[in-house]
């Protein structure tokens, strides 16, 4: 649903042709201007809106089947020119797991600052397992459409039909909409969220791992990313790989994806000038975890994820002059979480 320009036959009068090519002229240095500096180009009506949904969703408040189809039909037109490897400006703030639980999420704003004051890369799993996955990633979405340029949400495991089926955002769909048309919408639009991120230049964002079938960003910049996450191959392996404490490449332990040791980072981060990998996918108590030599870092951001584990949750911050602080928090108060029955899973994707 891109809007066009309609093109017209018609010559202008005379003596307006100048005052129409002055007025094209300085509307495009406006709309570059906006973009550069961060700023969105959205029609005021349509920021009103944006604006009134943002708000009712921070109140954990759904929006209609139609807003939400209307969002991302929205979010797929700024998604989809977005790169495999999503280039980020610092400062900036990285985030990992949400996995549903909003009242954390509005904690971890609280904390690291509101959207677009803050500028946050999110690197994925948003949903499943938490009790509010809709108002989650509906929220994330609303603030991709309104500030396009000042937040980055990448794709996880979880961004997926199929294991959305199984850990709980397919029938909390169901269960807030009365059908499956909003898993749909959604479910087809993680088709189209990066991949990756790399800010600076120097650190590279993911939600799981390296892949033995990758060497370079550019291959991963060639990728058709539009699909449903395949069960093997190098971008099933970006959303499911973990660092390990072993040498090379190894089997891994969730049935997809690979683990791999030091020796594989170093190589990668010297093939391609990085500093640091920072990536997700793994619960860690204190919220952050250093591997291999502090050049890969896992950031976990669930705080007491599943309402159980007792963990700490973490941002990290990059600041003008890349360097790093990593803020912790707990969990926020709880408020009378709605009684639903989950089934404690045979391990943690």
């Amino acid at each position: 649903s891109s809007t066009r320009c309609p093109i017209s036959t018609r010559l202008p009068e005379r003596g307006h042709e100048k005052t129409s090519i002055l007025g094209l002229g300085l509307s495009l240095i406006w709309i570059r201007y906006r973009s550069k500096m961060g700023l969105d180009s959205l029609p005021s009506e349509s920021s009103n809106d944006l604006d009134e949904q943002i708000a009712q969703l921070m109140e954990c408040k759904p929006l209609s089947e139609q807003q939400v189809r209307v969002l991302c039909e929205k979010a797929r037109e700024i998604l989809m020119e977005e790169s495999n490897v999503q280039p980020v400006k610092s400062p900036v703030t990285i985030c990992g797991d949400i996995h549903g639980q909003f009242h954390d999420l509005a904690e971890l704003f609280r904390i690291g600052g509101k959207c677009p004051d803050t500028n946050y890369l999110f690197m994925g799993d948003y949903v499943d397992r938490g009790y509010y996955s809709v108002e989650t990633v509906t929220l994330l979405v609303a603030l991709k459409v309104r500030h396009p340029q000042r937040i980055t949400i990448l794709r996880g495991n979880h961004e997926s039909r199929q294991i959305t089926q199984v850990y709980g955002f397919y029938d909390e769909c169901l269960r807030k909409y009365g059908n499956a048309n909003v898993w749909k919408i959604f479910t087809d639009l993680f088709d189209y969220f990066p991949l990756t991120a790399l800010v600076e230049s120097e650190i590279f964002c993911l939600h799981g791992g390296l892949s033995p079938s990758i060497e370079t960003l550019d291959s991963i910049r060639n990728f058709d990313r539009v699909q449903e996450v395949p069960h093997e191959g190098p971008m099933c392996d970006l959303l499911w790989s973990d660092p390990d404490d072993r040498c090379g490449w190894g089997i891994s332990p969730r049935g997809a994806g690979y683990t791999f040791g030091q020796d594989i980072s170093d190589q990668f981060n010297n093939t391609n000038n990085l500093k640091l990998i920072a990536r997700a996918h793994q619960l860690v108590m204190d919220g952050f975890n250093w591997a291999h030599e502090q050049k890969v870092v896992t950031i976990f951001s669930a705080p007491n994820y599943c309402y159980r584990c007792g963990n700490m949750a973490s941002i990290l911050e990059v600041d003008d002059c890349k360097s790093h602080t990593f803020i912790q928090f707990e969990p926020a108060p709880r408020r009378g979480e709605p009684d639903v029955t989950r089934r404690t899973p045979d391990y943690f994707l």
